[in-house]
């Protein structure tokens, strides 16, 4: 298969995870990335020339993924990348001036629990514990890791015994309604309300099956050393150990097609790359918006603004803080949830007592700071309008200050220097993601069928692919790994002419072992 070419659009992490997949295989894999390192959306940011700050995704999960995808490679993950296990999930304040911790050991969470709303609501989060695994349990090996199902898909999948289960995931109830019948607390309906954020979508639209994120979080969350980009340099260094090349500053202007398949790629430089396949690795909506001249063979349709995903507007900066104890991970409430959602879906602008994270990326549990100064990333959920003039530096700062409003009535002050700032607003994702709105998630998951709406690995154009938080499985950086593995998996399948089973590791354990895993030669 060596003479088999494959063309990898895009170093995120479903790129990456393609590349490595092809390249075990035999393929001649050449990876195309406008920006100057890996990682797409999993980037760094050196406000005032100083110490890189994370400034995309920041919890890793489902390190069997990783595992899984090393040891098929026969490496291992943990020669690539030091983890370390977090004691605390994460952190939670209100503006009332409560607080919550969430412990990586859950009789530790019922406590916290119990002592912040009382027994019943303690109880509830057991209960609710126990509903997330039954639902991971699930849809793990029928719907995570699997091709792209439809919704009639999933009954076969899981087998006659297996149906009640499926029904009890909810996918027709809402995630908000759910949570209802576990927690009377108005604040544990909004903290856990929060996994829906996850998938750039809002709790009350969202359907309660991503109460499995509790479950992923229980396994296990792991703090990067070095940042959340080790990651995708990991797998950079994998895939350029197996022969991968890798151009970084080059931009795709078009994607060629010859006799109904595709042919090659043009580079904004004029060179014309040509390949027996290609694997896009961007946001869907930019195939038919510029990318593929010709759409008539169905490639997928660009998201509607409507259906978009949550934005947001970030913070990166070196800071002082003082008051609110910071955890690596922090969320701060205010009261009006539903308002929050309310008026970035519907009326398009950052709500006026915005929801705030933060990433400490100098925090380990309750560790400080070395020094005075600490690394932060900030964000509130913003709409993915893309718009400059939605976002105008007078808006901006606006929603900077309703955010540090937030932060000090929660008890937390936050100083820095505005030379020590960067922020990234939606009309800036928009021109890091093209096409994309400036929505980091893809198409929102609101609805019944909204789980079902993302394309698969294939395009609808032969010899064209998809891989990215924008596809299934989803967002996230463990569910747009797997999409670049189904997405090889398709390519191989197609060359030889078969259709290989998925498979997944049963274990950890097994995860590590070179040549067992998902995807097999």
């Amino acid at each position: 298969m060596t003479d088999h070419k494959v063309l990898v659009i895009g170093a995120g992490m479903g790129g990456l995870a393609a590349a490595i997949d092809l390249a075990r295989a035999g393929c001649q894999v050449t990876v195309i990335e406008k920006a100057s390192a890996p990682g797409g959306k999993m980037r760094q940011l050196h406000p005032g020339g100083g110490a890189g700050i994370d400034a995309g995704p920041t919890v890793f999960t489902m390190r069997w993924v990783f595992e899984s995808l090393f040891a098929d490679a026969g490496a291992t993950l943990s020669d690539h990348l030091s983890l370390a296990t977090a004691d605390i999930l994460a952190r939670h304040g209100w503006t009332d001036g409560s607080r919550l911790d969430l412990f990586a050991d859950m009789e530790r969470s019922i406590a916290a629990i119990g002592d912040l709303a009382g027994k019943a609501d303690a109880e509830g989060y057991r209960a609710f514990c126990a509903r997330s695994a039954a639902i991971y349990a699930v849809l793990r090996d029928s719907y995570i890791c699997a091709e792209r199902p439809g919704l009639f898909d999933m009954a076969p999948r899981v087998g006659l015994s297996g149906i009640p289960a499926l029904l009890r995931t909810a996918p027709h109830k809402t995630l908000w309604g759910e949570l209802g019948h576990y927690f009377r607390d108005p604040r544990l309906r909004q903290l856990f309300g929060r996994y829906a954020t996850y998938t750039g979508s809002s709790p009350f639209a969202a359907p309660a099956t991503l109460m499995l994120i509790a479950h992923v979080e229980k396994e296990g969350v792991w703090f990067v050393e070095g940042g959340m980009i080790e990651v995708a340099r990991a797998m950079e260094s994998l895939a350029r150990s197996l022969g991968v090349t890798f151009r970084y500053g080059e931009a795709v202007r078009s994607i060629r097609q010859s006799s109904g398949r595709v042919s090659a790629a043009d580079l904004e430089s004029g060179e014309i790359m040509e390949a027996r396949s290609i694997v896009f690795n961007g946001d869907i909506s930019a195939l038919r918006r510029g990318l593929i001249p010709d759409d008539r063979h169905g490639s997928p349709r660009p998201v509607a603004a409507r259906d978009r995903s949550l934005s947001a507007v970030t913070w990166c900066l070196s800071a002082r803080t003082s008051g609110f104890p910071l955890s690596h991970h922090t969320v701060f409430f205010s009261g009006n949830y539903e308002e929050e959602f309310r008026q970035v879906f519907g009326r398009g602008r950052v709500c006026d007592e915005p929801t705030v994270y933060i990433c400490a990326q100098d925090r380990y549990g309750d560790r400080p700071p070395a020094g005075d100064k600490e690394r932060l990333l900030l964000l509130v959920n913003a709409p993915a309008t893309g718009d400059r003039v939605a976002f105008d530096p007078a808006i901006v700062e606006g929603v900077r200050q309703r955010a540090w409003r937030v932060l000090d009535q929660c008890g937390l002050s936050v100083e820095a220097m505005e030379h020590e700032t960067l922020c990234t607003t939606p009309a800036d994702f928009e021109q890091l993601f093209p096409a994309s709105g400036g929505a980091l998630y893809g198409r929102a998951n609101h609805g019944l069928m909204g789980s079902f709406q993302r394309p698969g690995p294939e395009s609808g154009l032969e010899g064209l692919y998809l891989a990215g938080g924008g596809v299934h499985p989803g967002p996230g950086i463990p569910m747009a790994t797997l999409s670049g593995r189904l997405a090889a998996k398709r390519v191989l399948d197609q060359v030889r002419g078969t259709r290989t089973g998925w498979r997944l590791p049963q274990s950890a354990g097994e995860a590590t072992r070179p040549g067992r895993g998902a995807l097999s030669n």
